[in-house]
């Protein structure tokens, strides 16, 4: 059991954050993939007791498939709430099935932005943070090709919607230009403010047209070209997890885990979201520092306290 209120460490603390969902996986593929709003509450609840600080949400239909519905944010958020303090983090990238998809006229499969936007409305239990990926992908998966189109038009209204109602941006990025180009600019721009928390994922550039994969110089060059008072988190996909994480300790940076990333724990071994922070936290103390209680993650990151 974690003991939030413990100050007799004085060790660098590093911000753990449990994705326990995402919107890709289903059931079928990992058993342990929590879905609905109870289910997802209680491995948050039990990762936060392992270590992890944050949660970085996506929200399912009751079929299983991806969603974005305000009540169903809401029904997690209020859940995760009433048994812990984590940082609430919903998604506005939804998934790549159920309520996200629509099938243009050229055969193109895109994720509904209109939809998408439905991620930060949750109320009463608001997200603190809300996923912004400030970028157009094409993703690939279940044999169509998806456009995640967020043009810059786009890009500014996701910042804009959220710094009209108080939740801070998690810049989410899949390469170089990502970071150089609309969150920059949308950061000079006045529609963030310091510190800039900049997610780098890593890993899924089969996935992922313009994706980069996890090596050392690859993310030593995204951390060399962060903004200026930016801190940074690492998240990557399947076997890239664990060095690409570890890597981002050593650099400084703070780290993601969770099913949504990653379905194993080894190989042939389905990973649970408990065995992964668990995992992420040891790696953490070995190295020196101590993860992150979620006020500390609050005032790292420049969020409000929880009253």
């Amino acid at each position: 059991m974690r003991m939030d209120g413990d100050t007799t460490l004085n060790k660098p603390k590093v911000i753990v954050t449990v994705a326990p969902t995402g919107g890709m996986a289903l059931k079928a593929q990992n058993p342990h993939l929590p879905t609905q709003p109870d289910e997802i509450a209680e491995d948050v609840y039990h990762c936060y007791n392992a270590g992890a600080s944050v949660a970085a949400l996506h929200a399912r239909r009751p079929d299983g498939e991806a969603t974005c519905d305000a009540q169903t944010y809401a029904r997690i958020n209020a859940l995760i709430r009433e048994k812990c303090n984590v940082v609430l983090n919903n998604s506005t990238g939804g998934g790549v099935h159920g309520d996200m998809l629509r099938q243009l006229d050229n055969g193109l499969w895109e994720l509904d932005f209109e939809q998408r936007l439905k991620g930060m409305e949750a109320q009463p239990v608001k997200p603190e943070m809300c996923t912004l990926d400030a970028h157009t992908v094409c993703a690939s998966f279940g044999g169509k090709e998806i456009l995640v189109t967020t043009t810059p038009r786009r890009s500014r209204q996701l910042a804009e919607m959220m710094k009209a109602r108080g939740i801070k941006p998690e810049w989410e990025v899949f390469s170089l230009a990502h970071i150089l180009q609309d969150v920059s600019t949308l950061i000079e721009e006045g529609l963030d403010e310091a510190p800039y928390f900049i997610n780098m994922v890593l890993g899924g550039h089969r996935a992922f047209q313009g994706g980069l994969p996890y090596t050392p110089k690859i993310l030593q060059m995204l951390v060399e070209h962060l903004p200026a008072k930016s801190i940074f988190n690492v998240s990557a996909i399947g076997a890239a997890q664990l060095p690409a994480t570890t890597h981002a300790i050593l650099l400084g940076g703070h780290v993601r885990v969770g099913l949504e990333d990653n379905l194993s724990y080894a190989q042939g071994e389905p990973a649970t979201n408990v065995a992964l922070v668990e995992r992420m936290v040891r790696i953490v103390r070995e190295l020196g520092f101590e993860p992150a209680t979620p006020q500390e993650a609050r005032e790292i990151m420049g969020l409000a306290a929880m009253r």
